[in-house]
């Protein structure tokens, strides 16, 4: 790729980001480094459902090369070999309108890239002069080196033509992205308002193991999510409860969980049979059992707390949303709309989890310097 072209695509991420971060340069808030951070937030959630979208109608190498699009900076300069792929295959991975959805994905990536690097230099230059809790480099530092990992598998994803198992990588780093985001959130905030020292301390330890269960728990349920998308075996069951009318189906559990092999085939090359398909898909509903479960026991144990009873709540609404979701996304054969609803509600799980976490986190610091003081 052209020296010319990476400076173009360099430009655009620089664009993508200056809204953002002119938004905070201009506002009122006194803590700006704090907006910017859930800003962040906001956008690596938009970026975690657009990459869902752009996994959903087949977009992923919709530009078959990285990180432009035919060795172009966009699309409009890469029309003439994206029209000659789309005649020769008009339904096939290249189309005008799947390269510019590949592109935009990568548009919005570049840009949130950005903003991080303006929150780690902020918080370099911040924490030399200032020596502020608020300022402390080292979340900043793991999320820049986050973006960078996460930046090499998105180009392996399109490298190594959708293997299923970077693809998986590709979005639990990005929804690991999201969680490290929001717990320097959670900081920020807490810096700004630390809650008053309240609750049982053996009582508030116990829900903090819980809600690293959880956290545990929603995190192999994306995983098992992701392997159900990548290896387009969301339909594999194609009825609810039963699948194949049956309870237990003929399943090849050998062939459908073996990690390193191409999209659609076996390790072996041969055709992945649909068999290994029906694994995947009802592993991934059966622990389905397992999440609400615990984040069942997760929001009745969080309720209790008063500071706590809110996000329990809305975890409850969430959780009871995404069941909906999973099940209508196979009851009305895959409609893109709510697949891409199921994709934003694990998101939103992941943030609220998080959330939670640090919460109960952040009510334990506050006991154990109460008790320290006393």
């Amino acid at each position: 790729m052209q020296a010319s072209s990476l400076l173009h695509l360099a430009l655009m991420g620089v664009l993508v980001a200056i809204l953002p971060l002119s938004m905070v340069w201009m506002s009122s808030d006194p803590n700006k480094f704090r907006k910017l951070v859930w800003i962040a937030v906001f956008l690596t959630f938009d970026l975690i459902v657009f990459g869902g979208f752009t996994r959903l109608t087949d977009s992923g190498l919709g530009c078959p090369d990285w990180p432009g699009c035919y060795g172009m900076a966009n699309p409009f300069l890469a029309h003439e070999q994206i029209a000659a792929a789309e005649a020769l295959m008009p339904t096939g991975p290249v189309t005008k309108v799947k390269a510019w959805i590949e592109m935009i994905h990568r548009y919005l990536a570049m840009g949130i890239g950005v903003i991080i690097m303006a929150l780690l230099i902020t918080a370099i230059v911040q924490w030399r002069k200032t020596k502020v809790q608020a300022f402390k480099p080292g979340i900043p530092l793991a999320l820049f080196v986050f973006v960078c990992i996460q930046g090499a598998f998105g180009a392996w994803t399109v490298t190594l033509k959708l293997q299923p198992v970077i693809v998986t990588i590709h979005l639990l780093l990005g929804m690991g992205l999201l969680a490290l985001l929001t717990w320097l959130g959670g900081r920020e905030d807490y810096l700004m308002h630390s809650p008053a020292p309240a609750g049982d301390d053996a009582a508030l330890r116990s829900l903090r193991r819980l809600a690293i269960l959880a956290a545990l728990v929603v995190t192999a349920q994306i995983a098992l999510g992701g392997w159900v998308s990548t290896n387009y075996a969301t339909l594999a069951c194609d009825e609810f409860p039963l699948c194949d009318g049956r309870v237990v189906p003929d399943m090849d559990f050998e062939h459908g969980f073996h990690l390193w092999r191409e999209l659609g085939k076996t390790a072996a090359g041969h055709y992945l049979p649909f068999s290994a398909l029906v694994a995947i898909h009802w592993v991934h509903r059966n622990f389905a059992i397992v999440v609400v479960a615990v984040l069942g026991l997760l929001v009745w144990r969080a309720r209790r707390h008063a500071y706590l009873a809110r996000h329990a709540h809305w975890l409850a609404l969430l959780l009871f949303v995404q069941l909906l979701t999973g099940i209508a996304t196979v009851y009305f054969d895959f409609p893109l709309a709510i697949a891409v609803m199921h994709n934003a509600g694990a998101a939103l799980l992941v943030l609220l989890v998080t959330m939670l976490n640090y919460r109960v986190k952040q009510q334990i610091d506050v006991n154990r310097l109460k008790s320290a003081v006393i």
